[in-house]
């Protein structure tokens, strides 16, 4: 075992010695010296460490409209920060190379909390964001950063595809300022076997950060033959706004081939013009087309 490696959060003890992660809904039932879906959390005999706790894989400094947050704080830059790690396996990945990937398959910098608020203070970073892969997967490094990063007045933003159980994210809740969360299709069936997750608890993530006051912009790449479906995207509409969601900014973003998609093509733009009328019809205030 890694001398760093942190005692992960939100778990419990099964009697044959394999561990139940309650981080997010697959609950991994993680034998022995095995991780779970998201490859970073692993049972070291009946205890379960995070693997990437303060091992960040990619820094970089971002306009915080790359996240992309078009209405909060727009021309200001973050410090950009992620982990390996997953716990979707989108066929479709566009950081698949470290969302992916086991954390010794990717070079790593050591990076505590502590470390890590302090170098988005040098860089006149009024803010991070927690982004590129999972973050809610390494959740444990993502609070103790965010805990800090607000006392010293920092923002945090969370790019998340937003796979979490209730009780996790209401832990890091009260120290998030924004989020984008990719919200992948209206539909179960296409959660389910294009990324290998459900809608209801994305549903139920939104919804958690707008009761808890986070500042949300929606993500739906929309991709051909997949989840175009253009009465989907109206009831995915109408959804926001039955919520009180009509002043999120929705962005729909255009798809380029990918991973494990590299055989459907890009979406044509008028397929975004017709998902964004749909969303205006709808009483959505602010759409966004991405990607294009």
């Amino acid at each position: 075992m890694d001398n760093n490696d942190y005692r992960a959060s939100h778990y419990r003890q099964l009697d044959d010695g394999t561990v139940e992660c309650m981080l997010c809904p697959h609950h991994c039932h993680i034998a022995d010296g095995k991780t779970g879906v998201c490859r970073s959390r692993r049972n070291r005999n009946g205890v379960l460490y995070s693997e990437v706790y303060g091992k960040p894989c990619a820094l970089a400094i971002d306009p915080v409209e790359k996240k992309p947050l078009y209405h909060f704080h727009p021309g200001t830059k973050c410090l950009s920060v992620a982990c390996t790690g997953c716990n979707f396996r989108c066929l479709n990945c566009q950081n698949h190379d470290i969302s992916q990937a086991s954390p010794d398959q990717v070079p790593h910098y050591r990076l505590s909390p502590e470390q890590l608020v302090a170098l988005c203070e040098e860089h006149h970073c009024p803010g991070i964001a927690y982004t590129y892969t999972e973050p809610l997967t390494y959740i444990e490094y993502v609070t103790d950063a965010a805990r800090l990063a607000h006392e010293r007045g920092l923002w945090n933003i969370l790019v998340t595809a937003g796979y979490v159980c209730q009780q996790p994210l209401a832990d890091l809740l009260p120290y998030l300022d924004a989020a984008n969360v990719d919200l992948k299709s209206f539909s179960d069936e296409i959660y389910h076997r294009v990324s290998g997750g459900r809608l209801s608890t994305v549903l139920d993530t939104i919804l958690a950060m707008r009761d808890a006051g986070v500042w949300i912009e929606l993500t739906n790449l929309v991709i051909p033959g997949i989840n175009d479906d253009m009465e989907m995207i109206r009831s995915m509409c109408r959804w926001m706004t039955d919520n009180g969601l009509a002043g999120t900014p929705l962005h729909f973003s255009r798809f380029f081939p990918k991973y494990r998609m590299k055989d459907v093509p890009p979406t044509p733009v008028e397929t975004l013009r017709q998902a964004r009328q749909i969303a205006l019809d709808e009483g959505i205030r602010y759409v966004h087309l991405g990607n294009v």
